[in-house]
C-alpha cells in the first residue's frame, strides 16, 4: 500500500497554492496606494495544469526521493485581475483583498489539518495502533 501516492501530494500542491495566493494578496495590499498598479490573482486551474505537464526533473540520488517543484510553474499561475480602476489607475479593492485573505487562511488551515491527519494515521500505523 502506497501512502504517499496521491492524497499527500495533492494536499502538498494545495498548500503550495495557498502560500502563493497569500503572497499575491499581501503584494496587492502593500500596493494599494501605488499609482497604476494592477491587482493580481492566482489561478488554481492554471497551477494544476502546468504542474502536471511541467515537472522539473532534478538530480536525485535515489529514485525514492521526491521530485523538486518547478518555480516557473508557480509564477505562471499568477495573472492580473481585470477590474475597475481608482482615479490613480490602481485596481486594488481593499475589501476584496481582505475577504480573499480571510478565505485563503481558512483554506490553508483546512489543508494543514488534512495533511496532519494523514501523518497522524501513518504514525499510528508505524506504532502498531498504540
Amino acid at each position: 500500500m502506497d501512502f504517499f501516492s496521491n492524497s499527500i501530494a495533492t494536499l502538498e500542491q494545495a498548500l503550495n497554492y495557498s502560500a502563493l495566493k497569500q503572497k499575491v494578496i499581501a503584494n496587492n495590499i502593500a500596493n494599494v496606494d501605488t499609482p497604476n498598479y494592477k491587482a493580481q490573482d492566482v489561478s488554481f486551474q492554471k497551477l494544476l495544469e502546468s504542474s502536471k505537464s511541467n515537472q522539473l526533473t532534478a538530480y536525485r540520488t535515489d529514485r525514492r526521493h521526491f521530485p523538486f517543484p518547478n518555480e516557473d510553474t508557480l509564477s505562471s499561475a499568477i495573472f492580473s485581475r481585470p477590474s475597475s480602476y481608482n482615479e490613480n489607475g490602481n485596481s486594488v479593492d481593499m475589501d476584496k483583498e481582505m475577504s480573499d485573505l480571510a478565505s485563503n487562511q481558512i483554506y490553508y488551515n483546512a489543508m494543514a489539518e488534512l495533511i496532519s491527519g494523514k501523518f497522524s494515521s501513518l504514525n499510528t500505523v508505524i506504532k502498531g495502533g498504540k
